[in-house]
């Protein structure tokens, strides 16, 4: 049997992007949506028993029609084409208010064959071409939805969550004894995992986040832990494997260097599980620093060198410059940007502006030196290279002569 793994998609997500005049939408929902796309394609070319989706499938809890729509559009391609898929319910897919509709509740309503939405904690056997499958979903759990108000009261929101853990637990543990020991086997869960290196969800989480531990959901009746809620992809362990499918596309800098993509999940007659981590082409993001050195006579060439020592192209970019505050009037921001032409979005320029100390020598200070003096001592404390020193020191001869003559 062979499955194909992946979480947290966030349509919706849209900074650092621009209007395509093509499609009036945003560049960024093109770069999520083609992410998505390279899943549903390897779905449907590797002709896979099963799409499972463990969360968050917009931004937004409320998301636009336009979302919903393109999203629809491709569940809808993976099920007409004989795809069984498991939509799991992550926080972002949880509406404002109890009682209201989930963002993927319309496919439960309309009865989609081949789509299962899970809304709560249960198990799900689901028939595929390769054979019958046991799914234990654990969605986002709401502490109002677990707890009572009488439950809660007096509680810090600690305790609350120790509760809510608890809970959680035991169901895993009630669900994972009931399971058909003859059936594949995989836990589905929207949930933070003890010992996960989190990602860019920090800044989007909606609440305080409640925490499983590892020997929770890596009970031994589950021959494969499919994870979704944090961003960065990864493996927590093994036996069963743990696993963190991580988002499709990076969200902002802090995914700068992490892998996007999706796990596909492989298990024979035996059960034994297998995984394989599949890239996807996400956005790249690129951070150019650049510390332009106190005697450097082009601050703006060093940045322009330094940004040609990059590939930019179609990344979102930003660039970081620490410069001395006498050179900072130098820096050409506007040539900067047209060297920055072929990036997809420019996020920032940024100036780390330093001021400059005057260098102390033992037994007396640079005040008691003349200005070539001053310059050779600093010089040898930076130990410049003796061709790039001699090269200073003319510059500095030149400058100083030129004032002294000013002067006169």
């Amino acid at each position: 049997m062979r499955i194909v793994h992946f979480a947290d998609l966030h349509l919706g997500v849209e900074n650092y992007g621009r209007i395509d005049p093509q499609t009036g939408l945003s560049t960024r929902l093109g770069d999520f949506l083609s992410a998505f796309d390279e899943v549903v394609d390897y779905a449907l070319e590797e002709s896979v028993d099963l799409v499972l989706f463990c969360g968050d499938a917009y931004k937004s809890r409320e998301p636009s029609q336009t979302h919903q729509r393109e999203f629809a559009r491709r569940i809808w391609r993976l099920a007409s084409n004989d795809v069984p898929v498991f939509l799991l319910i992550g926080n972002h897919d949880l509406p404002n208010a109890i009682g209201r509709a989930t963002s993927m509740e319309i496919f439960h309503t309309l009865a989609i064959p081949n789509v299962t939405v899970a809304n709560r904690p249960g198990t799900h056997r689901i028939e595929t071409r390769a054979g019958p499958l046991q799914v234990v979903a654990l969605p986002w759990a709401r502490r109002s939805a677990l707890l009572s108000r009488e439950d809660t009261r007096n509680l810090s929101l600690d305790e609350i969550n120790e509760r809510v853990e608890q809970i959680l637990t035991d169901h895993i543990t009630a669900e994972a004894e009931a399971l058909d020991s003859n059936v594949l086997a995989i836990l589905a869960a929207h949930v933070f995992v003890q010992g996960a290196k989190t990602g860019s969800e920090r800044g989007m989480m909606m609440g305080h986040d409640y925490m499983l531990l590892h020997s929770t959901v890596a009970n031994p009746a589950f021959d494969y832990v499919a994870l979704g809620h944090i961003h960065r992809a990864q493996v927590l362990g093994e036996n069963p494997p743990v696993v963190y499918a991580g988002s499709l596309e990076r969200i902002d800098f802090s995914e700068e260097n992490d892998k996007k993509g999706f796990y596909v999940v492989e298990a024979g007659e035996n059960r034994k599980a297998s995984y394989d981590f599949r890239p996807v082409h996400a956005r790249r993001f690129v951070t150019i620093e650049v510390a332009i050195a106190p005697l450097e006579p082009d601050p703006t060439q060093a940045v322009l060198d330094a940004i040609a020592s990059h590939d930019a192209t179609d990344a979102v970019v930003r660039v970081q410059v620490a410069i001395p505050d006498r050179l900072e009037a130098l820096l050409d921001e506007g040539e900067i940007q047209r060297a920055l032409k072929d990036a997809h979005y420019v996020a920032a320029i940024a100036r780390d502006v330093e001021r400059e100390r005057r260098p102390r020598v033992a037994g007396f200070t640079a005040e008691g030196m003349t200005p070539v003096e001053a310059l050779e001592v600093y010089l040898d404390s930076k130990k410049v290279p003796e061709e790039r020193r001699k090269l200073l020191l003319e510059y500095g001869h030149r400058l100083i002569e030129e004032a002294r003559a000013e002067e006169r």
